[in-house]
């Protein structure tokens, strides 16, 4: 894991306030704690909404569309880094502690509130850059799906339409090497029984 995303200017010093008390400086190691922890960050492939997460956990995917960087006043921001928090936050309540994906999602969209705005950003701004790529990677053809991508976010939203188009991709043969339709089938039959008929078109029919 890459180190560079941690503060460079502001050294681990000890504070002069309580611990506990919630400042711009304790949420910036907490985020520097959360990233450190990530086992792989991925960058090479096409992940619907900008990010997620493979199913053992062990791997963040960020879209390899999404510019990891966005101007601000200034100021290169680091994207990569609120993402992972949101994705980490996200996957932690949905395994541990058996949340909804729609509520999990909903609490860590707040904590990635919380940190764009400690490093004085506005949430608008950074919503409204992080958007535009959103609406984009959504429609484009998903050529690169990893396939170890967890579905559950896909298939609590009941987003059949978004897995369909991954399937098709998988059988047209443009799915990661050794990946094939019968592999995608079983699990598709085992978290999504609703599509298990679902027929993608293969190559050149």
């Amino acid at each position: 894991m890459p180190l560079d995303f941690c503060h460079p200017n502001t050294p681990h010093k000890k504070l002069r306030i309580p611990e506990w008390y919630v400042s711009t400086l304790m949420m910036d190691r907490a985020l520097d704690a959360v990233v450190r922890r990530v086992k792989k960050l991925d960058r090479k492939h096409d992940i619907p909404y900008l990010a997620g997460y493979s199913r053992d956990g062990k791997i963040i995917y960020i879209d390899r569309h999404m510019p990891p960087t966005f101007r601000y006043r200034g100021r290169d921001i680091n994207t990569d880094r609120y993402l992972i928090l949101h994705e980490e936050v996200e996957k932690t309540l949905i395994d541990q502690l058996g949340l909804h994906y729609l509520h999990a999602h909903q609490i860590a969209t707040r904590a990635e509130q919380a940190a764009v705005r400690a490093a004085g950003i506005h949430w608008r701004d950074y919503d409204g850059f992080m958007q535009k790529y959103v609406k984009t990677i959504g429609d484009e053809r998903l050529t690169k799906v990893p396939a170890d991508l967890d579905l559950k976010p896909y298939r609590d939203e009941h987003d059949d339409d978004l897995v369909k188009r991954m399937l098709a991709c998988i059988a047209r043969g443009e799915g990661p090497p050794g990946i094939t339709a019968e592999h995608v089938r079983r699990a598709v039959e085992r978290h999504m029984p609703q599509l298990a008929r679902f027929k993608p078109k293969t190559r050149g029919r």
